[in-house]
């Protein structure tokens, strides 16, 4: 089968789920051909998995000091180039067209007529989940934004619903934890402001990642620049994680039983309900600002949780290899059976 699969690349979640997927394809047998859009070619990082990708312009999210401008992103926004592209895509060879939320794969299946696989988080939004931060242009977003025939929605929890578990690595629980060292990952946000926001912290140690590293002048304060390796390595012996409500980091976050603070983006739906979720969950901490004594409080409070979930990836490629049926209430009811919830504390 010879599957033509579109990821979003504004968010790095959508390309370390797509990693996890192309790895379980590839063993599979199927023959993929991967699309990212949504940044610069120059950005994408550590992208040897795909065997070789396109790249697009697509479309685009802007955002300034952690929150969303629909303004700024309608003006940004290249129309002409992006009709462009989804007229130049031929999908006719391809027996699949799988969408990560990328828009130009799934309009230019829906132009073709083919039908379109949504698989991600986004997908979930259709059935009833925690939610919050909802507007019309934010409802009409998720609705329109890559449109898919049938959706594989991914959520922490079912919320009683015919949803899967996140699509994440599935590594070994760390044997070693550094109680006091935390990962910082605030990409949307001024880096500087957030080297300021920790300096007073100095009973922790904390690794700051971001697109552009900051400079920092506090030995307990250590600069990064992305990329997958150091980050997934910093990661799994790290205490805890304070970043954006993006949900893939969040899952693996929850997978490794790190304790989680959330900051999400102003004016983006998805992020504010994805912080809902956590909290409601009992999951992780949230705060919609750069707020220092939430921090202080988060720092010192020992309590993280421990989800153990299976490899989605498998089970998404299995169900591909036996023709696709329908997704009742009992295939998804065994999928969450093997799912633990664990209380720890460090």
């Amino acid at each position: 089968m010879k599957i033509f699969y579109g990821v979003q690349g504004t968010g790095n979640g959508h390309i370390t789920r797509a990693r996890v997927m192309a790895k379980e394809l590839y063993a599979a047998g199927f023959d993929v051909t991967f699309q990212f859009t949504g940044r610069p070619a120059d950005k994408y990082f550590d992208m040897e998995v795909f065997n070789g990708y396109q790249v697009k312009t697509g479309l685009t999210f802007n955002t300034h000091n952690g929150q969303v401008s629909y303004m700024k992103t309608a003006l940004d926004a290249s129309p002409i180039r992006f009709v462009r592209d989804i007229n130049s895509l031929d999908l006719s060879a391809y027996d699949l067209v799988i969408s990560d939320f990328e828009p130009v794969t799934a309009w230019a299946a829906k132009r073709q007529k083919k039908k379109v696989l949504g698989i991600g988080h986004q997908y979930a939004f259709r059935h009833s989940i925690p939610r919050a931060g909802g507007d019309p242009i934010a409802e009409q977003v998720m609705k329109y934004f890559a449109p898919a025939d049938i959706g594989i929605g991914l959520h922490w929890h079912h919320f009683g619903q015919p949803i899967l578990p996140p699509i994440i690595e599935t590594p070994e629980f760390p044997q070693n934890t550094q109680a006091n060292k935390i990962v910082v990952y605030l990409p949307f946000e001024d880096p500087h402001a957030v080297v300021k926001l920790l300096c007073p912290f100095e009973n922790f140690e904390f690794h700051l990642y971001s697109p552009e590293p900051a400079v920092s002048k506090y030995p307990h304060i250590v600069c990064k620049q992305l990329s997958r390796e150091g980050f997934q390595r910093d990661l799994y012996d790290c205490a805890g994680i304070i970043s954006n409500a993006g949900f893939e980091l969040a899952s693996e976050s929850l997978q490794l039983g790190k304790k989680i603070l959330v900051k999400p983006l102003h004016a983006q739906m998805e992020q504010i309900s994805n912080a809902a979720a956590l909290k409601q969950l009992g999951y992780g901490h949230t705060m919609f600002d750069l707020d220092e004594a939430v921090i202080e409080d988060w720092l010192h409070n020992p309590h993280a949780v421990h989800v153990t979930y299976p490899n989605i990836a498998k089970v998404i490629v299995q169900w591909l290899k036996d023709g696709m049926p329908a997704m009742d209430a009992e295939f998804t009811e065994r999928v969450w059976e093997s799912v633990q919830v664990l209380q720890i504390k460090y």
